[in-house]
């Protein structure tokens, strides 16, 4: 099983059992041991590999315990710090995690509520394990684009210098990330100046500089929705005509011709595009990501390879009172299924992948 296979089998998991567990030792049953075990690919029954309760004396600290120590050979790999699910992540409840990196010759931790995976390393300082992670799994909200990483952390394909590269860069991403969006919300007075420098040569009064931050708040509004309009037409690819079609409410529709139609009308809506991404993240797997589209029109919105309305892969009717999905398979019948929610197509992720397969193998 891939790994991406194995993170959405269990993010679907997570989504049907979380309701119903209500302590650590569930969680860690339910969740972390799975995550371990199918995720990084180590044998959770062999105790030269994974240590539950790992203890060790620190210091005047004894019988403090780890919930689990990874190890190959005599050489740390991970501890594992766990929590009970829906409980928030902070360090400052993991003091045994701390110390144990600390002392130990370990090089990464994971602190996690089996929901929310947050990887820690020792960039800031050696032998010091850092206060913010460098990487994090949200299965409740999966971010395909950490795949390559996450991988790296697998038994088979674990190097501690690779990861350490990988890890500094993935985190000074995720801290400039925030602080864009943190200057996107409410730019600061120097970044005001420093854009403001760039367009005009007025000095920045108090009053210059409050107008300029008028200005800047607007002009980075505008420029998200820009941006974010001329990807929606990107993967719609508007230059070519609409497709329509017609559906039952709850019968199984039958395959049929497209009709072009003009897009006067055609409103996508955030749900639809969040539905597409998500399809598109489980197609990676077997097709480049850049050859899934999304082609909208009023009665439903399709997801197609290489932009061809002959090669669909999905159709979505999120503005049902109940969302609805059709998965084509290799014949191109359809399979339907009903949403509660947008990410309940994870549940489909393995239809979803098999269609993609046989419109590549068809190539």
């Amino acid at each position: 099983m891939s790994i991406d296979q194995s993170i959405y089998a269990l993010a679907s998991k997570v989504r049907e059992l979380k309701p119903i567990i209500e302590t650590e030792e569930a969680t860690k049953t339910a969740f972390i041991i799975p995550f371990i075990s199918t995720v990084l690919g180590y044998d959770v029954t062999d105790p030269r590999e994974v240590i539950p309760e790992y203890t060790a004396d620190i210091g005047i600290k004894k019988g403090e315990k780890v919930d689990f120590a990874i190890k190959s050979g005599d050489d740390f790999r991970f501890l594992i710090e766990c929590k009970k699910i829906g409980e928030p992540l902070s360090l400052n409840h993991a003091n045994q995690l701390i110390r144990y990196f600390n002392v130990t010759d370990t090089e990464f931790a994971i602190l996690t509520n089996g929901e929310v995976y947050e990887f820690y390393a020792q960039l800031d300082a050696a032998n010091r394990m850092d206060e913010k992670p460098f990487m994090t799994l949200n299965l409740s909200n999966v971010d395909a684009r950490i795949f390559p990483h996450l991988e790296m952390c697998t038994k088979s394909r674990f190097d501690s210098e690779t990861i350490a590269a990988s890890a500094e860069q993935l985190k000074y991403v995720a801290e400039i990330k925030k602080v864009l969006s943190s200057q996107f919300k409410t730019p600061d007075a120097d970044w005001v100046r420093s854009l403001a420098a760039r367009v005009t040569t007025r000095r920045m009064t108090a009053q210059n500089l409050e107008t300029f931050t008028k200005l800047v708040t607007t002009a980075q509004s505008q420029f998200l929705k820009d941006e974010a309009n001329r990807r929606l037409q990107d993967a719609q690819n508007l230059d070519e005509p609409k497709e329509v079609a017609t559906v039952a409410a709850e019968a199984p529709t039958e395959p049929q011709e497209e009709i072009a139609v003009a897009d006067d009308g055609i409103v996508t809506t955030e749900e639809e595009i969040q539905a597409f991404n998500i399809i598109r993240a489980i197609s990676c797997a077997e097709v480049p990501a850049e050859d899934v589209f999304m082609r909208d029109a009023k009665s439903y919105c399709a997801v197609l390879y290489q932009d061809n309305n002959r090669k669909p892969i999905a159709r979505l009717w999120m503005d049902r009172k109940v969302p609805r999905i059709v998965i084509f398979d290799a014949d191109r019948n359809e399979h339907q299924f009903d949403l509660s929610g947008v990410t309940d197509i994870y549940q489909h992720a393995e239809l979803i992948r098999k269609r993609c397969r046989a419109l590549r193998d068809m190539q």
